[in-house]
């Protein structure tokens, strides 16, 4: 069933047609999620949707805006307990037909900033924009509900805590800079 539904979100471009936006609406079932979950190293996924629309853009080239929504397990960074995170963003992709741009003879391409711009193939796979997106959008620390950041340092055992008030290294400068007035005088 998996395979089929990958199958399925693998539109070939030269049978879509070019005058009407094509709705999709994406929602894998439990074993995808595993699967997904397992490649992208989550505890857990539920809840995984990706609709929208795919539209022409121009004469060649396609636009595809959706919304994904998942629910994701991750283990916390502090205490490596389940940390349970809701995902709802908006995915906006420009699949172009001549990307990247051919550079001028002799001149260097210059690259857009914009990282929602693919080449156009032969086909355009829904599935890897949605795992890819999802990847794209998981916390990057998560926490789990009421931990708060941790402090940690890395000084040696006899090292004295960063709590007690150090030395500012400039206050020496400054008492230089006084002598040096006081002998100018």
């Amino acid at each position: 069933m998996q395979d089929e539904m990958r199958k399925s979100a693998k539109w070939r471009v030269g049978g879509l047609s070019s005058t009407v936006s094509h709705p999709f609406d994406l929602r894998p079932g439990p074993a995808a999620c595993d699967a997904i979950a397992r490649d992208l190293g989550l505890r857990g996924l539920r809840k995984l949707r990706l609709a929208g629309t795919l539209a022409p853009d121009g004469r060649d080239d396609w636009r595809l805006d959706a919304r994904l929504g998942a629910t994701v397990t991750q283990d916390c960074v502090v205490t490596l307990a389940p940390a349970t995170t809701r995902i709802d963003e908006d995915i906006t992709r420009r699949f172009l037909r001549d990307w990247p741009p051919a550079a001028e003879q002799g001149e260097e391409a210059e690259m857009p900033d914009d990282d929602s711009i693919d080449p156009l193939g032969t086909e355009i796979d829904l599935w890897a924009v949605m795992t890819e997106a999802l990847a794209l959008a998981l916390p990057p620390y998560p926490r789990a509900e009421g931990v708060e950041p941790q402090r940690i340092s890395a000084a040696p055992p006899d090292a004295a805590p960063d709590d007690e008030e150090r030395p500012n290294p400039f206050a020496a400068l400054e008492t230089l800079r006084g002598k040096l007035d006081k002998s100018d005088e």
